[in-house]
């Protein structure tokens, strides 16, 4: 069940992370061919703009605010997407290729999904 406790359960583990986010991993091993996952993201985390090549990638938000930030290749910011579900904004769709990162404006949770299997990012798929 996707519910409060469980999103409270997970906030608390990025809560004693020091990178300030935790994955609740719904899929059943790295290599399942879609991977589903729960995201917890917490003000002050850090996520390189990225890209992934091969995939797009869904993100749901479940509950807090945070904005989604596409990127150029040269890493000038090209679009903006506040996601706020109590303004209405749930979701947004991230392209393949499509390099992007997220801000955290309040304590976050996100469905997220992308095609597996899991391929951890090369360095020419992050913009430092």
């Amino acid at each position: 069940m996707i519910d409060d406790k469980l999103l409270d359960e997970i906030s608390a583990q990025a809560g004693a992370s020091p990178r300030l986010r935790m994955n609740y991993n719904i899929h059943e091993s790295l290599s399942s061919p879609c991977q589903r996952l729960i995201n917890v993201l917490l003000p002050g985390t850090v996520l390189p703009v990225h890209r992934h090549r091969h995939t797009a990638e869904t993100y749901i938000l479940l509950r807090g605010r945070l904005a989604v930030v596409f990127y150029d290749s040269l890493g000038v910011e090209t679009d903006r997407f506040f996601l706020d579900p109590a303004e209405g904004n749930y979701g947004v769709n991230i392209p393949a290729g499509q390099w992007h990162t997220v801000e955290v404006i309040e304590p976050s949770a996100i469905f997220e999904v992308k095609e597996g299997p899991y391929a951890p990012l090369e360095p020419e798929d992050m913009i430092y």
